[in-house]
């Protein structure tokens, strides 16, 4: 057997992936090789609502190389609708000359080199019948409606209304959150290739049986005629999770060609042909008694979708769950407006709904005199208030006392205005971080060859997370291998079915999967050895036996060399496939995946239990007493998560999170035009994000915990919740700066001048 040690889960990993992409082997989609690909450039709407009067294309057609044309003219009828990812209808752009919000896609040019498809793209002329937009909250003509029962729940427990009118403590207040856009490293490309009948789609997907599922509905074709292939995805924070209509239109110009045709959009165009985080509004009240326990809690909120979409995230799910409260009250509105349909990103609810939640703690502690971390300890509770249900795990308040403990809180000083250095007024922030522990069923295929090495194939994806490591790892730990013997295939939809990559839900699952067909081949060869007469772990007993070091071996000491084990039982390669279905999900949840059918929620979590990862974020800022900037020097995370397959990724998963939510807090906002209702700052020079300036010193610590009833191996997830509650902790030190209370993100100069 080869030399090497074995990896298991629990240890740092380096990325078996990460030669690859350094050195730039890694294939993304637009790197994949197709023969003779022609170029395709989109054409979008210049209004925000209205209908295309007609087209004018001769000084288009007339670009040397101009290959084709793609209109509703001239091919509405080849597509349906793709389907939409939650609720309602979706905006389309294929079927009709209908313009349902500004940069739809409504026309795309074909050429044979990107630079003569663009020169044509810019050439075409179209005669719009434009009608006044609505663009956000309050603009004349938008429509609200109270968001209709379906994956999402709303929560009347006790009498809130009551209890609040009688609580002697109380919050009452509104918060916002803006329009926010994912701009992933990689655009958002397609390129399709025909053999016959058969598609091949390359597209960096989040879930590549959805993909194909969708599109084969959109096109009349059955799923098998499709392969869709993304094996590396240059990040998607939920941007990739769903089908969007550019797919189709350039499946439809390859065909119309009989040639290639690959798509490359550009930045500011991501920022209307997929989804973004929808803005939001909230009204939150809190009722508490004189010792801060909690009377009454209420979270009505509003999000702005598309005209004809009712997608909503609708995140009082979790806030209705994460302090214990006997009387409790949420509802979710939707507004209609003139704007492309949202969609996930990352932490989707979480993100915006838990920001209005933890201010508003943060202010209840106030008119307490309460210190924030201690009225968060008094409100903390092993029961689900909304359900009634036990918590599989919660070690929330353990968070705050390891997080605070780095972070030196117990030298805060709470009056606000009282820490200072030189002109920089110093503030500490707390907040709560929540995100539900789920799991998706996955499939898998597991190959142990006589050398010792092993394959594993399953259609999951790796968006950045580490996916490609942790499986590697997982499978090495089961069949006692090093991780340098572990070959790992995803992103295919010839591969095994796994569900959607989101939710951080993706490693709970396909590890989980992975774990299973493991454990088969073990119990297969342990069978097999203790079964023979010749063997040296002949006649003792197969469940004590284990996968060690590329031996099976016995609790004594006994062992057999993995070769020998595997000429027991098949005389060479061992190929097992298995399903995990996760408990409460039926048999055919895998057919489903096969046909891309999955919800595109971010999971299944059990029904016997409240499956909830929890953490604690705090934030030093500092505020120039003259000048308003605001920076933020520090910022200590602690996150418990069950089951750490990779410490090293899954660390590199928090203090990304932890980062974003500082840009969440102090940059990151898409502006709208008001009247065209259009993007203003569709491009990365004018839509802020932080850079390293802005993040000197962050920290996450991964705090230990044991969930035996998540799922088998405890896995509860990492991906969201770094970023949930570091907007509001942001918001709470700049109160404890400043003595200004901010609800509206994101904390600009001006707020504080």
């Amino acid at each position: 057997m080869p030399d090497g040690t074995q990896t298991m889960i629990g240890q740092p990993a380096l990325r078996i992936d990460g030669r690859a992409k350094l050195t730039g082997r890694a294939r993304y989609a637009s790197d994949e090789v197709v023969p003779n690909p022609a170029h395709a450039f989109l054409v979008t709407s210049s209004i925000a609502r209205g209908r295309i009067r007609g087209f004018h294309l001769d000084k288009a057609r007339a670009v040397p190389g101009v290959l084709d044309i793609l209109t509703h003219e001239n091919v509405g009828s080849e597509a349906e609708k793709p389907k939409p990812m939650a609720g309602g209808d979706t905006t389309s752009t294929l079927e009709s000359d209908r313009v349902w919000h500004d940069g739809q896609i409504i026309a795309v040019v074909v050429a044979d080199t990107f630079e003569a498809a663009r020169e044509a793209a810019h050439k075409v002329a179209v005669d719009y019948e434009s009608e006044p937009p609505s663009a956000t909250f309050g603009s004349p003509g938008a429509e609200e409606e109270v968001r209709k029962a379906g994956e999402h729940k709303d929560y009347h427990v006790g009498d809130a209304e009551a209890a609040f009118a009688a609580a002697p403590v109380k919050v009452d207040a509104r918060y916002g959150t803006p329009t926010q856009h994912h701009n992933p490293i990689e655009l958002f490309t397609t390129t399709c290739v025909w053999n016959g009948s058969k598609l091949t789609v390359y597209e960096p997907s989040q879930f590549v049986y959805g993909l194909r599922g969708n599109l084969a509905q959109q096109l009349h074709m059955e799923p098998g005629d499709i392969h869709v292939i993304s094996r590396y995805v240059g990040g998607a924070f939920g941007s990739r999770g769903g089908i969007t209509a550019r797919t189709a239109w350039i499946a439809i110009a390859a065909r119309r060609l009989g040639r290639p045709v690959r798509l490359v959009p550009t930045r500011d165009q991501g920022f209307t042909i997929v989804t973004y985080r929808a803005e939001t509004r909230h009204h939150i009240q809190l009722g508490a008694t004189p010792d801060g326990r909690l009377t009454a809690l209420r979270h009505e909120g509003w999000e702005v979708t598309s005209r004809p979409s009712q997608y909503n995230v609708s995140g009082t799910e979790t806030t209705a769950r994460v302090y214990a409260c006997p009387n409790i009250l949420t509802k979710v509105n939707i507004v209609h407006a003139d704007r492309n349909t949202p969609g996930f990103m990352r932490a989707p609810p979480e993100t915006p709904y838990m920001f209005p939640l933890e201010v508003a703690m943060d202010e209840l502690a106030v008119a307490l005199g309460m210190d924030p971390v201690e009225l968060r300890r008094v409100n903390d509770t092993m029961k689900d208030p909304a359900t009634g249900l036990d918590y599989s795990s919660r070690s929330l308040m353990e968070c705050y006392d390891q997080a605070g403990a780095r972070f030196g809180w117990k030298s805060r000083n709470p009056a606000p205005r009282s820490m200072c250095e030189g002109d920089w007024l110093v503030g500490w922030g707390c907040a709560s971080a929540a995100y539900p522990a789920n799991i998706g069923p996955a499939a898998v295929r597991v190959t142990l060859t006589p050398e010792g090495r092993a394959r594993v194939q399953i259609a999951a994806h790796d968006i950045g997370t580490g996916a490609y490591t942790v499986l590697a790892i997982t499978a090495a730990e089961r069949l006692g291998l090093p991780i340098e013997h572990v070959t790992v295939e995803l992103g295919g939809s010839e591969l095994p079915a796994a569900g959607l990559a989101a939710g951080s839900s993706h490693t709970a699952g396909i590890c989980n999967a992975v774990a299973k067909a493991c454990e088969e081949i073990r119990q297969k060869l342990a069978l097999a050895a203790v079964v023979t007469n010749d063997g040296a772990l002949s006649g003792q007993d197969a469940s004590a036996l284990v996968l060690r070091e590329g031996a099976l071996q016995s609790p004594a000491g006994a062992k057999e060399d993995l070769r020998a084990a595997l000429s027991r039982v098949t005389g060479g390669v061992l190929e097992v496939y298995a399903e995990n279905i996760p408990q409460g999900l039926p048999r055919e949840s895998i057919g489903k995946a096969y046909a891309g059918q999955m919800s595109m929620s971010r999971g299944h979590s059990r029904q016997d239990a409240t499956t909830y990862t929890f953490g604690a974020q705090f934030v030093e800022v500092r505020v120039h007493s003259r000048t308003g900037e605001v920076r933020v020097p520090r910022a200590v995370g602690a996150f418990a998560a069950g089951t750490i397959v990779n410490p090293l990724t899954a660390h590199s998963q928090c203090i990304g999170g932890m980062i974003w939510g500082i840009g969440a807090a102090l940059h990151e906002a898409t502006e709208i035009d008001p009247n065209a209702a259009r993007y203003v700052n569709d491009n990365l020079s004018e839509y802020l994000i932080p850079v390293n300036a802005d993040v000197p010193q962050v920290e996450a610590i991964l705090v230990p915990e044991r969930d035996e009833r998540v799922n088998p191996l405890g896995i509860k997830g990492l991906g969201e919740i770094g970023i949930v509650g570091m907007n509001a902790a942001v918001c709470n030190a700049v109160w404890h700066a400043t003595g200004r209370r901010i609800r509206e993100l994101p904390i600009r100069i001006e707020d504080l001048l």
